[in-house]
């Protein structure tokens, strides 16, 4: 990952940097990263992720359905 930096302007490449970086999951992989997770907490994560994320698209075309 590379952030230009301009006219000595570091807090906007920080800025520049963290909203990249949140783009990309880092944070939350590191956050998940920092103690080690049993196989079966992972899968249980997982589902846990996948059923929230489909609610949320179902809420998303409910909404935009007009139902």
């Amino acid at each position: 990952m590379q952030v230009l930096v301009r006219d000595n302007n570091i807090e906007q490449a920080i800025r520049v940097l963290k909203r990249k970086m949140q783009r990309e999951g880092l944070f939350r992989e590191m956050k998940e990263r920092r103690a080690y997770e049993k196989p079966s907490q992972r899968r249980i994560r997982e589902k846990a992720q996948a059923i929230s994320r489909h609610r949320k698209a179902m809420r998303k075309r409910m909404k935009r359905d007009g139902g």
